[in-house]
């Protein structure tokens, strides 16, 4: 375990955005494989492609940005600690978590080849999804801030966003119910049949 703390942090030191894109891909396709296996119980009939979708977006779409975000506020100085954490906190949970739901919904989007669902999935599941960002995201960036070495703190919460990550993918799914198209089939043949 220590020799594969020893490496990531090598691999943090020597290509930070790299080593966090690669996070952030781990950890998105990962949350889609629990969503998958825990929360939906598709067990056979896991789904690798929208795994391969949520990874390519924490990679690809959400780690350059959000790494270049910690960037920023890691670089914001205050007289007071405290008054550090309350700002860095206020301004990621006002300006990067809501911009962060919109972009995750209108990218599962268009990597789902479906563009014309952007304004309904982000109109259905845009504002209780923000909330529930605030409920998990406010108290995990206080003990970011507060505790977490700037080095680490896009680490800590891909670490809480692991979770985070499952539910996204399981909201995000939730805009496409296979089983009620299968079932909706099956009404349709019988009801042929009859």
């Amino acid at each position: 375990m220590a020799s594969a703390y020893k490496a990531y942090n090598a691999f943090l030191t020597r290509r930070p955005m790299l080593a966090q894109c690669t996070t952030a891909a781990l950890l998105f396709g990962a949350g889609d494989v629990i969503a998958q296996q825990a929360i939906e119980p598709r067990g056979i009939n896991y789904d690798p492609i929208r795994t391969l979708r949520l990874a390519t977006y924490g990679g690809c779409f959400f780690g350059p940005p959000i790494a270049k975000w910690f960037d920023f506020l890691n670089r914001l100085h205050f007289r007071s600690p405290a008054r550090g954490i309350v700002y860095k906190t206020f301004l990621d949970q006002t300006l990067m978590a809501p911009l962060a739901v919109g972009w995750f919904f209108g990218w599962m989007s268009v990597l789902e080849g479906k563009p014309t669902e952007i304004s309904e999935r982000v109109s259905t599941n845009y504002v209780p999804t923000v909330m529930r960002n605030w409920a998990v995201f406010i108290p995990s960036q206080i003990v970011n801030f507060s505790f977490v070495p700037p080095s680490y703190r896009f680490v800590f919460i891909g670490v809480v966003s692991l979770f985070w990550n499952t539910y996204l993918s399981a909201v995000n799914a939730r805009q496409q119910p296979p089983v009620e198209v299968e079932k909706l089939e099956e009404a349709a043949i019988i009801a042929a049949i009859e």
